[in-house]
């Protein structure tokens, strides 16, 4: 008797397995039981999906921003010091000299160093 029983139930358990499958590859199961069961979880997924995506965007759009302002960054930090070096050169006392006889200034260099002026204090 237990031996019919059991195969009473191999056989159940292959009908139920048969129909789980049938219901599978018709697409009732899907439509039907576990989309609509569970439909609000779907909605929350996708959107989640959505919000995932978006960030991703947003962060490769930030991160393109920040090497492209990387990349300025160094462009004027290197004007900037090519710039100084000019002026280093420009305001020496050989070159300023030059640039007078070129213009034809009538300054002239000073023969006498600077002097102090001591103020005492009473």
């Amino acid at each position: 008797m237990a031996e019919v029983k059991e195969k009473e139930g191999k056989k159940a358990g292959q009908a139920k397995s048969g129909s789980f499958m049938k219901e599978i590859l018709s697409g009732t199961m899907v439509t039907e039981k576990i989309i609509l069961k569970n439909l609000w979880y779907v909605l929350l997924i996708t959107l989640l999906a959505a919000i995932y995506i978006g960030n991703r965007f947003h962060a490769e759009k930030i991160t393109r921003e920040l090497s492209k302002l990387q990349r300025e960054v160094r462009d004027l930090r290197s004007e900037s010091l090519s710039t100084s070096a000019d002026l280093m050169n420009l305001s020496r006392q050989s070159e300023v000299y030059s640039l007078i006889k070129e213009r034809g200034l009538t300054l002239e260099e000073l023969k006498t160093p600077p002097y102090k002026v001591i103020v005492s204090k009473k």
